[in-house]
Order: structure tokens, then sequence, then C-alpha cells
């Protein structure tokens, strides 16, 4: 919402958001006074910590290195989505697959951070858009195939294939979490990638505890319960997304 109202604002340099903490610096030529104008209208109690003169050399070095990061957390997530969907189609697993789909969604998260990092405010809208209904497709697709499982008849899946290959999409997501969080990067874009991996991690664990249940009960409703656990996160994450293209 911030970078909408102040992206073509006449004399805005950059923005640096620093997300927990809830402050923004803003590198600005001329009198701060109309940017305060201009945030005053999202009524979000905007109000000024300090103006001071700095020498502004520019944010092409950071743009770098955040490319490089979320290059590197788009191919791991994209890796083990298919490894994820190869294995789940042959383990039998909704779980597998539902977590290999989370792992695309996510890839597109990714991508539109990477269109983020100083692209233009009408196209980060428009794929973001874009990537909304992709999501919501998935997630439709995936809540009917979990229903025609549930229904019908489909023999236990494989715990085994559940277990290591999420110990492995686990180890990925741990891997892409240290990446992230090792860029120190403030931007709203890579602290949305941060809370997506995060979720990845939970989604994981909670594959493993599902194989391990399969195992035990010899069913395949907690394989079914996880799945549409994963359906349900990448609903809200389609959700999430439309606001942001709004």
């Amino acid at each position: 919402m911030i970078r909408s109202r102040l992206d073509g604002l006449p004399g805005v340099k950059n923005l640096v958001f620093d997300v927990p903490r809830r402050l923004l610096q803003v590198y600005h030529t001329g009198d701060y006074r109309d940017i305060l104008d201009v945030l005053d209208t999202l009524k979000l109690e905007t109000k000024v910590i300090s103006s001071d003169p700095v020498e502004f050399i520019g944010p092409t070095d950071e743009h770098s290195r955040q490319r490089r990061v979320l290059w590197q957390v788009l191919a791991i997530n994209l890796f083990f989505f298919a490894a994820e969907m190869v294995s789940g189609l042959f383990a039998r697993s909704m779980g597998l697959v539902a977590d290999s789909l989370d792992m695309l969604a996510d890839s597109i998260v990714y991508g539109l951070s990477l269109l983020a990092v100083g692209g233009s405010d009408m196209c980060k809208k428009r794929v973001a858009g874009m990537a909304g209904y992709f999501q919501a497709v998935l997630a439709i697709m995936g809540f009917m195939e979990v229903v025609r499982r549930f229904i019908g008849y489909e023999p236990t899946p494989d715990f085994r294939s559940m277990i290591v290959v999420s110990i492995s999409a686990l180890a990925g997501n741990i891997v892409c979490l240290y990446l992230l969080l090792r860029s120190k990067s403030t931007e709203a874009h890579i602290q949305a990638s941060m809370i997506f991996t995060s979720m990845d991690v939970i989604v994981n664990i909670g594959v493993i505890i599902a194989g391990v249940l399969v195992c035990l009960t010899n069913s395949k409703i907690p394989d079914l319960a996880i799945g549409t656990i994963v359906f349900a996160l990448v609903s809200r994450g389609a959700y999430r997304i439309f606001q942001l293209s709004k």
C-alpha cells in the first residue's frame, strides 16, 4: 500500500522498510511534508522521527544481493516441487502432492519478490493478480482431489516415502530460511518470503507426523488431513496475494 502511493511521487528515490519495527526510511529530494501528506491518507498514524540530509548512493548493490538470494531459494523450491510431486504420485501420498504444490505456490511468491526488486508498481500488481488466480486454482483442484480420495477407494500411502522425502524438503526449506535471514534485509518482499518459508517448515513437519500416523494406524486419513491443511494454507496465501494486487 505504501509503495503504491509513494513509487510515483516526484523526488522519492528509494524506500527502505523495517517491517518488525514499523519503520520506513524515505530517500528523497524536496520537502518531506509532501510525502507525509500522502502517507496520512492511508490512516496508519504516520509520524516523522527525523529528517536529515544524507549522501544517497543508490540501491543497486542491495538489489543485486536480494536478487541473488531470491534466485537461490527459487531454485531450491522448484527442485523440491518436482521431487515431491514425483514421489507423492508414486507413494500415493496426498500430503506429499499437496506439499509439492505448496512449494510451487511459494516459488511464485519468490518470483513476485524478484519482480518487486526495483520493479514498477503496475507490473507488480498485474503479476500478483495472476499469481493469486493460479494459487486459487491449485487450492480448488487440491480440495477436489482430497474429496475424491476420501470418498473413493485409495490404497494406504507409502509412509516411508512420506517421511524420507519430507525430511529432505525440510532440510531444503531450512537452507532457504538461512539464506533469507543471512541477507539481513528488512525490505517488505524479503520479509514476506521469510514468512512463507517459515510456514513451509511447519508443513514439512506436519507431513512427517502424518507419515508416522499412517504407519501406526495403517490408514489414509492422516495423509488426507495434512493435504487438506496444506491446501487451506495455499488458499490463504492466494487471498493475501489478491489483497496485495488491488
